[in-house]
């Protein structure tokens, strides 16, 4: 079975070059796993979107899932206390 594509929106990316870098390298680890599984167990649908969040220590992933064109999206990705505003 083939992966998912996995892109990040330039602002996520802005928000990840702001990490300290082993956080940066567990948080890109992650994204690589996302390209696997897509709903990883631990993922969660955020409510009224159609957008999924993910944990990795105190940092969140916020994506979006097509599985028409195997494609993961990554609009946010922030600490847990400023990601969802």
């Amino acid at each position: 079975m083939a992966g998912y594509r996995v892109t990040v929106a330039s602002s996520a990316v802005k928000e990840l070059n702001s990490f300290p870098k082993k956080d940066r390298q567990r948080i890109g680890s992650r994204l690589r796993l996302l390209a696997q599984e897509p709903r990883p167990p631990g993922s969660e649908k955020l409510t009224g979107q159609d957008r999924y969040r993910v944990r990795q220590a105190d940092y969140r992933i916020i994506y979006a899932i097509d599985d028409s064109t195997r494609s993961v999206d990554v609009v946010k990705i922030g600490h847990r206390r400023e990601v969802y505003h």
